[in-house]
């Protein structure tokens, strides 16, 4: 291995592509491993209303597979594969696939996060179709519709509340007798006229068929139908850090740890998008973070004398 890569991105979510772009432009010859999930979360997003540019908005793996046409387009090296493995506390920084070994001057981790789902039958199948893991992204496609929101954290909490601006009714259903959330948040639910809560339920299905149409709620020893249009899942999110663990400062939910904006605790190593973000989780959030991350490792490579 005697090529060195000046920077390497990991992931292909908007905050990679983006910082692709951005790391192409700056003339470093970057290097995108895509990551086992290409395009990241809005691949298996429906419709996109919040990107800006798309008057009628655009299909999630639309605005994806355009996004990473345009990094082919200016030059940058697009490779099919998942680190498996990585050196961050020697240099070269050394990433490892299941197929090759890569060394680089510098790292930008946007591997993402995965929702938590609640791994039930018709959740995968009505994915885009009524199931959602974000209120923000999907919230305007439920105007005067009934739906439900899954969770008892503040999360959950904050997902209902912004769905009752679209929703006629939400029902926040919890496996618990009480919230986790914070009393500030639980207050804010408790006082909302447009949402009901159901404690002790657990949702074990969700019916339908080209939408939803109703859930299986579990209460006790009793299970019974519930008709709802829209199932939100805002049990939490597990940052894809597992190979980092160890070799770079995560937080104690495994975020990844940053400090001005995108620098992490190893020099040369920078993260962006839903990795080091627990908060807005938003995709043009992320592409403006990797946009960021791709100055700084530049800005590193120039100031270190790298380039």
């Amino acid at each position: 291995m005697d090529n060195i890569y000046n920077n390497i991105i990991l992931g292909s979510g908007p905050a990679g592509i983006t910082a692709a772009i951005y790391a192409a432009r700056s003339n470093l010859k970057p290097l995108l491993l895509s990551g086992d999930t290409e395009g990241g979360q809005l691949i298996v997003t429906s419709l996109v209303e919040n990107f800006p540019g798309f008057e009628n908005g655009i299909l999630g793996p639309d605005l994806m597979n355009n996004m990473i046409k345009q990094a082919e387009n200016v030059g940058v090296e697009y490779i099919r594969e998942s680190a498996i493995m990585v050196d961050l506390k020697n240099y070269p920084l050394k990433i490892v696939t299941g197929k090759n070994t890569y060394l680089t001057k510098s790292l930008i981790i946007s591997t993402g996060a995965t929702a938590k789902w609640l791994d039930i039958p018709g959740e995968k199948e009505l994915m885009g179709k009524g199931v959602s893991g974000c209120a923000t992204c999907d919230g305007m496609f439920f105007k005067e519709k009934e739906i439900v929101v899954v969770g008892g954290g503040d999360s959950a909490m904050e997902e209902a509340l912004f769905l009752t601006k679209f929703a006629s009714k939400v029902t926040i259903i919890h496996r618990k007798d009480s919230f986790r959330a914070s009393s500030i948040m639980q207050k804010k639910v408790f006082d909302n006229p447009k949402i009901e809560i159901l404690f002790e339920s657990e949702v074990v299905k969700i019916n339908g068929d080209m939408k939803v149409v109703s859930i299986n709620i579990k209460n006790k020893d009793r299970e019974y139908e519930f008709p709802t249009e829209g199932v939100f899942i805002a049990i939490g999110h597990n940052p894809n850090t597992s190979i980092f663990k160890d070799q770079i400062d995560l937080d104690g939910n495994g975020y990844i740890k940053v400090k001005d904006n995108t620098k992490t605790n190893i020099e040369g190593v920078f993260a962006a998008g839903d990795v080091a973000d627990p908060i807005y989780r938003q995709a043009i959030s992320s592409a403006g973070i990797g946009c960021i991350a791709a100055i700084d490792a530049l800005h590193y490579l120039e100031n270190s004398k790298k380039l």
